[in-house]
């Protein structure tokens, strides 16, 4: 039996599957040849991470494949249906990414509400000569206690982003179009059993009363922020994208950072990853990462861990 994980998979799990007997490739192989390799190899489980695309015409053309495994939680690279209609198991890790997500989240809103991915741009430039005007331009910061944090989606990562906000005392409003109930319960922590209450609002009443707003939402053919959604946002409020690309509309969202009515954004992701748009790269109210939510070592281990027992299950059936 054996596996390409095209996009890389963490030691530990290597070590997992081949002392269950899997022969394992870490090769990068491009698009244009995975399909030979698949086939000239006899691939029967294929990993892959955001960057392989999954399509029809591959599901068609590889019959070996018996399983494609997500290492995260989005599964837009793949064909999902398609495959399961040919009897291939896909697999993806849900829960393995959403700490380190929400804490990525967390890591933009600090950074914005002090300023600090501005500062960390011009304190080496400026800092010896304009000291004291740097001090006075980054002056204004706001705490997170205290403010209500607008959290889109309340999947695994929303609900690890709403246990962060309640520990440093934010408010938490949530809204998930799933989910019919008027509140739910979220854990403190791993270690207590103290709980606190998600009260779910509207999306209308939801970006009214948020100072801050972060998505962790799938991919969608229409964007959740847009035009109408940027005007019901409070005057000097701001957002965080950590989900998918394609969700907040980037040109709405200068627009709104220019008038000043949206305060600063956060993005990990974007609607043209990955080649990200200039003037969002250049915005200077915006702090940036590379697409790296799910991008530690500790993740990693996690992922590599939950897929190798995946397929480990799957063949002891």
């Amino acid at each position: 039996m054996k596996i390409l994980a095209n996009d890389g998979i963490a030691k530990n799990a290597v070590e997992i599957l081949k002392k269950n007997g899997f022969e394992v490739y870490l090769e990068k192989v491009d698009k244009e040849n995975l399909i030979e390799f698949i086939n000239t190899n006899k691939i029967t489980v294929l990993l892959v991470r955001s960057a392989t695309q999954v399509r029809k015409n591959l599901i068609d053309k590889c019959k070996s494949l018996k399983i494609v495994g997500r290492g995260g939680v989005g599964m837009d690279n793949i064909d999902v249906e398609y495959a399961k209609s040919k009897d291939i198991l896909v697999v993806n890790t849900p829960a393995a990414s959403s700490n380190s997500v929400a804490e990525l989240v967390f890591a933009h809103l600090f950074s914005g509400s002090r300023f600090l991915y501005d500062s960390n741009r011009n304190m080496p430039l400026e800092g010896e000569k304009n000291f004291k005007s740097l001090k006075k331009n980054y002056s204004k910061g706001i705490e997170l206690k205290n403010k209500n944090l607008g959290i889109i989606g309340l999947g695994k990562i929303g609900l690890e982003v709403s246990r962060i906000g309640f520990g440093i005392g934010m408010n938490i409003l949530g809204f998930d179009k799933f989910i019919n109930e008027n509140s739910i319960e979220v854990k403190l922590n791993d270690q207590s059993d103290f709980t606190f209450k998600i009260n779910l609002t509207s999306l209308d009443e939801l970006l009214e009363k948020s100072d801050f707003v972060t998505l962790h939402v799938p991919a969608q053919k229409e964007y959740i922020i847009g035009k109408k959604e940027f005007k019901k946002m409070k005057n000097g409020s701001a957002i965080i994208n950590a989900s998918r690309g394609g969700v907040v509309d980037e040109v709405e969202l200068i627009r709104n950072l220019d008038t000043g009515k949206i305060k600063f954004a956060g993005l990990d992701t974007f609607e043209n990853e990955p080649t990200p748009s200039v003037s969002i790269l250049m915005h200077p109210k915006i702090s940036l990462t590379p697409h790296i939510g799910a991008a530690t070592s500790e993740a990693q281990d996690r992922i590599g861990e939950e897929l190798a027992e995946q397929i480990c299950e799957f063949y002891r059936k």
